[in-house]
């Protein structure tokens, strides 16, 4: 009792976490408007260029699963110490990069960050009193969704202010001060899990993701029928199938294969892969197409800033829909509202594929995206919960935003194949690359709205009656991060 007495305040410990995840959530999302700055600094292309986000989300779906893992093994505390430093490593080195390779690098470290939200999490189940338990969670998690906002938002006045390579120095600074203090006031979790990392599946997980990537990037300058992209295409789908063989065998598989074959787990995982498609690429594709020069005939010659804002009512409009969703799946259930938020979506993309005339019709776009998307991911997590027991809610619906960051590495790869297939004189990406491209993403989520009829339904929760259904379904709309909906017990 003693010992249990001088652990560090939960509100204390709480504040720590919320430092670490908001240098993260920031780094998701500050590099997006700037894409085309980088390119031009670091004397690239726009197709290579697109790697400085696809290389952090790619890390960031491989390290999420084993950074949580070792975490339960060895220390939630010292591993989020770990997580953090491995951040503000990647932030210096992208900080200093000459050329983009490098930069591509510094981005892989990086995404070794996005342990600190499993890590957080866990921390937070092991720290604090059940009854503060949701709250901290919520919390944590809304952070995570504004912090990705805000950095879109704030990559434009600090540029203007300073430069782009501050955009790595002051989330380096506010990681380091974040591990320091992780260090010292936060309490090493007395919670172990016995077991082992299965290093096999993570290595077959990033070589077929690597091979599907660079087959989809590189394919409009090889050729799609070139013996290199097929090559590698092969060599994808065997890996991923090997990579399910290993995973479906192991003792201590990253990702239990079982849970994975529910109906209602792998259609709503679909879906999610799809919206992930659709969501990053918009997010690294549209600050582009509106900083094109007005001399081209179709872009809008915006600043940074300005690209930044144009994606801003999606943020707002994602976290607000997805905090009212819940009531909604209520009436009309869950699947329902999922069927929903993909028509929205694909609205959203036909406006963006086609209304290049005035801005406002891009916030209209934007902003029609976010409620789509809201709905389609708080809807899936009720769905999620209330198909795995209560002991895999968190690995399920963290799967589930995790399947959603591999949809995005795909995502911007293919958008990136699609806009710069055919570029014009001067370099730039034709107008048709960005139409045919934004209905690409519109056909993802066709699909992705036809992979939610097969959603098993789970029909309308009476008023009041909340069994089964997270705490904080908005919580699913943490791009790229882990999700814990479940009540505690």
């Amino acid at each position: 009792m003693a010992a249990e007495t001088r652990r560090t305040h939960h509100q204390v410990t709480f504040a720590v976490l919320a430092a670490g995840v908001a240098a993260y959530a920031l780094l998701q999302s500050l590099v997006t408007p700037v894409l085309a700055t980088i390119a031009v600094d670091l004397h690239t292309d726009q197709n290579t260029v697109t790697w400085v986000l696809t290389a952090y989300l790619l890390s960031a779906s491989i390290f999420t699963p084993i950074m949580g893992r070792i975490g339960d093994m060895i220390g939630k505390e010292r591993v989020f110490v770990a997580t953090l430093t491995a951040l503000a490593v990647g932030s210096l080195l992208a900080a200093l990069a000459t050329n983009v390779q490098v930069m591509i690098i510094a981005r892989v470290i990086q995404g070794i960050g996005g342990g600190v939200l499993p890590l957080a999490f866990g921390i937070i189940r092991d720290e604090f009193p059940k009854e503060k338990l949701n709250g901290a969670v919520g919390a944590i998690a809304s952070l995570s969704a504004v912090g990705a906002g805000l950095g879109i938002v704030l990559a434009g006045p600090i540029v203007n202010a300073l430069d782009y390579h501050w955009l790595f120095w002051l989330p380096m600074i506010l990681t380091i001060a974040a591990a320091v203090a992780a260090h010292f006031f936060v309490p090493e979790s007395p919670v172990r899990t016995a077991g082992k990392i299965s290093w096999l599946p993570a290595v077959l997980l990033s070589a077929w993701l690597v091979a599907l990537l660079v087959a989809l990037s590189e394919a409009p300058a090889w050729g799609w029928a070139s013996g290199k992209v097929i090559g590698l295409l092969v060599a994808a789908a065997v890996l991923a199938v090997a990579w399910v063989e290993v995973e479906r065998r192991s003792a201590a598989p990253l990702i239990d294969m079982n849970m994975m074959r529910r109906t209602a787990v792998w259609t709503n995982n679909l879906v999610a892969l799809l919206i992930g498609v659709g969501m990053y690429a918009v997010f690294a594709f549209l600050p582009e197409f509106v900083q094109t020069p007005k001399s081209t005939g179709y872009g809008f010659g915006a600043s940074i800033t300005e690209s930044g804002l144009i994606l801003l009512p999606s943020s707002v409009t994602m976290f607000l829909v997805g905090m009212w969703a819940g009531s909604f799946a209520r009436r009309i259930g869950a699947k329902a509202v999922v069927v929903i938020g993909c028509l929205v979506g694909i609205v959203s993309m036909a406006v963006l594929a086609f209304a290049h005339e005035e801005r406002w019709e891009l916030f209209v776009a934007t902003a029609v995206m976010g409620v789509g998307f809201g709905l389609a991911f708080s809807a899936m997590s009720s769905l999620i919960v209330s198909a795995v027991p209560p002991e895999q809610t968190g690995v399920a619906s963290g799967m589930n935003a995790n399947i959603r960051t591999i949809g995005g590495s795909i995502g911007a790869a293919l958008m990136a194949s699609i806009v710069t297939a055919s570029p014009a004189a001067d370099g730039l990406p034709r107008e048709a690359g960005y139409t045919h491209g934004f209905t690409m993403l519109a056909g993802a989520l066709v699909v992705a709205a036809l992979a939610a009829l097969l959603i098993p339904a789970t029909g309308r929760t009476p008023r009041g009656d909340t069994d089964g259904e997270p705490a904080h379904a908005e919580l699913a709309l943490v791009p790229g991060g882990t999700v814990v909906g479940d009540k505690p017990e």
